[in-house]
């Protein structure tokens, strides 16, 4: 994250970025995004959920409360109800990154592990270049050894070929 000027909460709910950023304790965040492979596999995963899971919310991108001073935009949420409000403040049931090229791997888990603290039981990422799938879960990211990924209580599952299509 690079130094800038601090802004207030208020001052980030209220502006409209484009690309959005995200927040980090009075700092916007520029994010890796517009590039081929990671749009695709965003559009594919949002398409296979609600394709196969009409009843679940699935979203990109939704401006997600994860501490006081920090805002995350998750690239895919999976809700399984309508948040109350315009910004997230309840942990989405599923958050899920795509990696791009430019991803660091200390960025990564620094917000895997707000989304941890925040309370979303079940966090993913996916890479593209590669064609891997990860889930995070008491702090350690797992690579996905089988061809699906899924959650235990709901379960809500992909497979590498929904996810990786070209």
């Amino acid at each position: 994250m690079s130094a800038g000027t601090l802004i207030s909460v208020g001052e980030y709910l209220r502006t409209s970025y484009s690309p959005d950023k995200e927040y980090v304790d009075g700092v916007l965040v520029e994010r890796n995004v517009g590039d081929w492979l990671h749009s695709l596999i965003q559009s594919n995963i949002i398409f296979a959920l609600r394709s196969k899971y009409s009843h679940l919310k699935v979203v990109p991108e939704l401006r997600s409360k994860v501490t006081e001073a920090r805002f995350r935009l998750p690239d895919v949420c999976v809700l399984l109800h309508a948040p109350a409000g315009k910004v997230l403040t309840e942990p989405p049931f599923i958050a899920i990154e795509i990696l791009s090229e430019d991803d660091s791997v200390t960025r990564l888990i620094e917000k895997l592990k707000e989304y941890a603290a925040m309370g979303v039981p079940n966090i993913w990422v996916f890479d593209p270049r590669l064609r891997e799938m990860f889930a995070f879960h008491a702090n350690a990211l797992t690579e996905v050894a089988g061809d699906i990924i899924a959650t235990v209580e709901p379960c809500i599952e992909l497979t590498r070929e929904e996810v990786f299509r070209d």
